[in-house]
């Protein structure tokens, strides 16, 4: 009788920190903002609880317990929604699919990580680099749900490292040797993929998307190539993503696309320095966003805005718009705030504020290139402190190929002032950005603008800049660039 009412208590205990979560007001961040945008709401959860163990699953971190999320999910999403309560433990999964008015969540202690096995992942079709194509199924994914969340104090990794690739010279030599012995091949002596099937992937690729693949038995051969992002949100409404560690992805961390109203409230998004394709959040095409009190540290762009790929992407016509970033920070990646470089179905309404990025390649990161398409304008940062940027603080760069600023740093290569070319659909366009109250202490390089002749980085309104860099500022065909209280200090 003792132990019933114990039990009947911390289920109402929880049931009240689940309610006083969903009432968390986040009005503040549409309050005055210099572009109309809908308050967002967190989702609103029925207050019904089930543990996973209560469904045969074991946190010993080595028996499957891949059905029994599946049967918990599944009994919730028969009485209307809960919360799937993931106690202290390892629980080793493959994937697991959120139905709508569902939130998991993690209490302290727990860790979910997902299982180093292709054959569990399943090939479907979806979206990856901006275009369409088809990928392993990720760990965490939902289509088409809504009120869905994952939260909680605990952790959830991905086993990265069992499907990306790794290249020498990032990590150490000890390192090196325990992942190269493993198995594996090496395209050199330099960069080792975990199989044969990765490398007649990456043969066949373009950008990570494999081309011209027809058969089940030749996308099949392939597979350990078409590494998942982790957690894949695709067309959900009303989101949550709050207080949990997601690391170790196979490749992106966390993608939610054609989303609406979505919240990623203080969690810690991270990637090893090595992780090839490790960006940490990748929003895209979303409408009415908002990233707050969050930490990104990755080995690729930190937090990113996207809205697809040349032709995919501006026949999917959707942009990204409505986000409000507030109260974040970047330690490591290519780049702290990144818009593109896919961004063809266009990037509007973007505010951030209150950010700092530690260590990074590039502070400020635009890019895109011929054949995108798309226009990325009205966006708004204001705020942000930076130290020990590798790069540069702000980068437009309308030539991206796929490297990162430090990558074209060390090669010398310069693409600058070449011949004009007709602008069409396929010409992207930045214009319309304001950058205010910007501290940057120790950069390579303060600022490099590189604008296409046929359609210049236009109205760009610089104010109240301080920069302390090796090297000063460098613009090219670029428009209308106003510069207000804009101060580089050159370093020696």
């Amino acid at each position: 009788m003792k132990k019933n009412i114990i039990l009947t208590l911390l289920a109402l205990s929880l049931s009240v920190l689940s309610a006083s979560a969903q009432q968390k007001s986040y009005q503040q961040y549409t309050k005055n903002l210099p572009f109309k945008m809908e308050e967002v709401k967190a989702p609103v959860i029925p207050s019904r609880n089930v543990k996973l163990p209560d469904f045969g699953a074991k946190g010993d971190g080595q028996s499957l317990c891949t059905d029994a999320f599946a049967r918990a999910i599944d009994k919730l999403s028969s009485m209307g929604g809960g919360h799937l309560i993931v106690p202290s433990g390892v629980w080793y999964t493959g994937p697991i699919v959120l139905k709508s008015n569902i939130d998991l969540h993690l209490e302290k202690g727990a860790i979910i990580l997902f299982a180093a096995d292709e054959t569990l992942y399943p090939l479907i079709k979806t979206s990856f680099e901006g275009l369409d194509t088809r990928r392993c199924q990720s760990p965490i994914s939902a289509n088409g749900a809504k009120n869905i969340s994952i939260t909680g104090e605990g952790a959830i990794d991905g086993n990265g490292l069992y499907w990306r690739p790794l290249k020498k010279q990032k990590v150490t030599d000890s390192m090196w040797k325990s992942v190269t012995s493993k198995g594996g091949v090496f395209k050199r002596d330099d960069l080792w993929l975990p199989s044969e099937g990765y490398a007649k992937g990456e043969e066949s690729a373009e950008m990570n998307v494999p081309r011209n693949l027809k058969s089940e038995e030749e996308w099949n051969s392939i597979k350990r190539f078409l590494r998942p992002v982790m957690v894949s949100l695709v067309s959900c409404k009303n989101v949550l993503l709050q207080g949990v560690i997601f690391q170790n992805s196979p490749a992106w961390n966390i993608h939610p696309l054609m989303c609406e109203n979505i919240i990623i409230d203080g969690v810690l998004a991270r990637n090893p320095s090595y992780a090839q394709n490790g960006d940490a959040l990748d929003l895209e095409s979303c409408k009415n966003a908002l990233i707050v009190n969050s930490k990104f540290d990755a080995g690729d762009d930190g937090i990113c805005i996207k809205s697809g790929k040349d032709a995919d992407g501006r026949k999917r016509g959707k942009p990204c718009e409505n986000v409000v970033v507030n109260g974040c920070t970047v330690f490591a990646g290519h780049g702290g705030f990144v818009v593109g470089s896919e961004m063809s179905g266009g990037v509007k309404n973007i505010h951030v504020s209150d950010c700092q990025f530690l260590g990074t390649d590039v502070g400020l990161r635009f890019k895109s290139c011929r054949g995108r398409g798309g226009v990325v304008e009205n966006i708004f940062i204001d705020n942000i402190s930076m130290f020990d940027i590798k790069g540069d603080a702000i980068t437009f760069d309308l030539y991206y190929g796929g490297k990162s600023v430090i990558e074209v740093l060390e090669s010398g290569e310069k693409v600058n002032n070449i011949e004009a070319k007709p602008v069409d659909v396929t010409t992207p366009a930045f214009r319309d950005i304001n950058i205010q109250n910007i501290n940057c202490r120790n950069t390579h390089r303060a600022m490099f603008f590189n604008g296409l002749p046929e359609m210049p980085i236009e109205r760009i309104n610089l104010r109240n800049i301080y920069i302390s860099a090796d090297q000063d500022a460098e613009f090219f065909n670029c428009k209308g660039i106003t510069k207000e209280n804009v101060n580089i200090t050159i370093q020696k």
